[in-house]
C-alpha cells in the first residue's frame, strides 16, 4: 500500500548551496525584505545626534541662499539694464532689495543656533536615557 505521507520523505531531496551562493542569496533577499534591520543603541544615538542639526541646517541654508539671491537681484537692478525699465526708481528699489537680501543672509546663523538649541532641548532626555543605558548607569 502506498502511503503518500511516508513516500514524501523518499521522493524529496535537499541541496546545500556553497558559501558564495548563500551570500548571493542573502544579498538578494535583503533587497526585498521589508522589515528594517534592528538598530543597535550606538547607531540610534548617532542618528538622534544627527537629527539635532538637520532642521537648523535646512532653515539657515534656505535663508542664506534666498538672501544671496535678493542681494544679487538688488545689485543687478542698480548696475545693469534690468533697472532701466524702472527709470529713476531703480536705485532705491535695488538698494531696498539688496539690503533685504543682506538681512536675510545675516539671519541665517542666528536662526540656525536657535533651532539647534530648541532641538537639543527636545531630544536631550532621549539622548541622556540612551547614554545612561549604554554606560550602565542607573
Amino acid at each position: 500500500m502506498n502511503d503518500p505521507i511516508n513516500n514524501k520523505e523518499k521522493d524529496s531531496f535537499s541541496y546545500t548551496y556553497s558559501a558564495r551562493e548563500q551570500e548571493e542569496v542573502r544579498k538578494i533577499r535583503e533587497k526585498y525584505d521589508r522589515t528594517p534591520p534592528a538598530e543597535d543603541k550606538m547607531e540610534q544615538l548617532r542618528r538622534l545626534d544627527r537629527t539635532v542639526t538637520r532642521k537648523g541646517t535646512v532653515a539657515s541654508m534656505t535663508l542664506g541662499i534666498l538672501g544671496a539671491l535678493f542681494l544679487g537681484t538688488g545689485m543687478s537692478l542698480i548696475m545693469t539694464e534690468l533697472g532701466a525699465g524702472l527709470g529713476m526708481a531703480a536705485l532705491p528699489v535695488g538698494i531696498a532689495v539688496g539690503v533685504g537680501g543682506i538681512v536675510l543672509a545675516a539671519l541665517a546663523y542666528p536662526i540656525y543656533t536657535m533651532l539647534v538649541h530648541r532641538e537639543r532641548a527636545r531630544i536631550a532626555p532621549l539622548i541622556l536615557q540612551l547614554t545612561d543605558e549604554m554606560m550602565h548607569r542607573e
